[in-house]
């Protein structure tokens, strides 16, 4: 048996695997992050922060032009604001801003289940191993059959982890929809909010 072969493809099988397998949703929270931005108009303040989502996440929102925005507003003026109503957001050169729905910022940026079913196709396969007879002839000694293992196993492992993965997304976004919300005079509120956008661009309130 030529073990150095054996090593390869099992080398190879991680690698492939690793790089395939369902991203992990890391919970956000925005009442706890860090903010890179903050800005202040009319007795309303705002810091903002992007770049919380990764890997998968953070490919779909590059590839679908949608921004994630974590904000924390507050409003010091002297009477009630309707999110999205009284005041907005929109780019700092003045251009217009989209807010999109949380329903449909999840249902463009969740992780697609359906390509880990493709694992399915490593049901067949199997590990041939060899040896050398006394005449110096490769013979076939053996063989492993992992596919029916380890094709199943992970199409349901990564079809789990990205359901569960999805979930909290999901989740999240909703607990975190602020558009339409009243932020009460002196009140602090937090947010994830998508916008259409094909980059990061600088924000600002618009106070209507």
């Amino acid at each position: 048996m030529k073990t150095n072969n054996l090593a390869f493809i099992l080398l190879l099988a991680s690698v492939i695997i690793l790089n395939s397998c369902a991203t992990s949703y890391r919970i956000i929270n925005p009442t706890i992050l860090h903010y890179t931005a903050q800005i202040t108009n009319k007795d309303i303040s705002l810091e903002y922060r992007y770049g919380m989502l990764h890997k998968r996440y953070a490919s779909k929102e590059i590839n679908k032009d949608i921004r994630l925005v974590a904000i924390k507003l507050t409003n010091n003026t002297d009477k009630d604001l309707i999110f999205g109503k009284d005041i907005n957001l929109e780019f700092e050169q003045g251009n217009g801003l989209q807010i999109l729905d949380h329903e449909k910022v999840f249902k463009k940026l969740k992780q697609n289940v359906a390509p880990y079913l493709f694992y399915l196709l490593l049901t067949p396969f199997v590990i041939v191993t060899h040896q050398t007879n006394s005449s110096g002839i490769k013979e076939v000694k053996g063989s492993i059959p992992i596919g029916p293992v380890l094709g199943p196993g992970l199409a349901f492992g990564n079809l789990v982890a990205a359901g569960s993965s999805n979930k909290k997304f999901k989740s999240e976004l909703r607990q975190y929809n602020i558009l339409g919300m009243t932020i009460k005079k002196g009140e602090t509120i937090y947010g994830l909010v998508g916008i259409k956008a094909s980059k990061f661009g600088l924000l600002k309130i618009k106070v209507q």
